[in-house]
């Protein structure tokens, strides 16, 4: 089981996705929230954070950012992008017949879908198997028992799971979860950093479909 991180990982959606937060708290709260840090974190630790660890507004912001972003799906298409080589590398492994690929992200899940459907790699991904921020975890590595138990329910027991993420939380949330990690040089962490995390791979880019297809079958 193949499991995308969304943002930074798979698509570029050019900021939107912190606009469609930032107007959803104004939303809600009635004034702008505090810059937190976006990288690697879920919607609900993101909302948690603006909310100073409050839960009283948690639900309605959550619920708003679904609207906001579906508001800026035009925008977001015309201005985002898939990162070069993602389709390839998608189509590539959803030929394979030991493979099964969906998104393993912070983003609820409406968001994670429409991010992904923006550019068209929907069609390679079985979202029934994902695990999303709208899911319930207090880390992100709980959300691999959620794919994990999902795709045992539709599949059978997978062989194991990959994590592919840009930050080093995407690589620790799948060592917790005993799982690889497949780290990716397209976001927002820099080399170093992503080292130092200690990735099972590492890729710089999508660039060569065949090293990717390797580094994430790879076990």
């Amino acid at each position: 089981m193949v499991l995308w991180d969304v943002d930074g990982t798979l698509v570029d959606t050019a900021g939107h996705g912190r606009f469609a937060f930032e107007e959803a708290f104004r939303t809600v709260v009635g004034r702008d929230p505090v810059r937190v840090d976006y990288a690697g974190r879920t919607d609900h630790q993101i909302a948690l954070a603006m909310l100073d660890g409050k839960h009283d507004h948690l639900p309605r912001v959550l619920e708003e950012l679904a609207g906001a972003l579906e508001a800026r799906k035009e925008a977001l298409r015309e201005e985002g992008h898939a990162y070069p080589g993602v389709a390839e590398v998608l189509g590539a492994l959803h030929g394979r017949d030991d493979v099964v690929q969906s998104l393993l992200t912070g983003n609820i899940e409406s968001n994670a879908a429409l991010k992904v459907s923006a550019f068209g790699l929907e069609r390679w991904l079985d979202f029934d198997v994902g695990a999303y921020g709208s899911d319930p975890h207090e880390r992100r590595s709980d959300l691999v028992a959620v794919a994990r138990e999902r795709a045992a329910t539709k599949y059978g027991d997978s062989t194991g799971a990959v994590l592919v993420g840009d930050t080093p939380l995407d690589v620790q949330a799948a060592h917790e979860a005993q799982a690889r990690a497949v780290a990716v040089m397209t976001g927002f962490a820099d080399r170093q950093a992503l080292l130092r995390s200690r990735p099972e791979a590492l890729l710089e880019d999508y660039s060569d479909t065949a090293a990717a297809v390797a580094a994430i079958t790879s076990t």
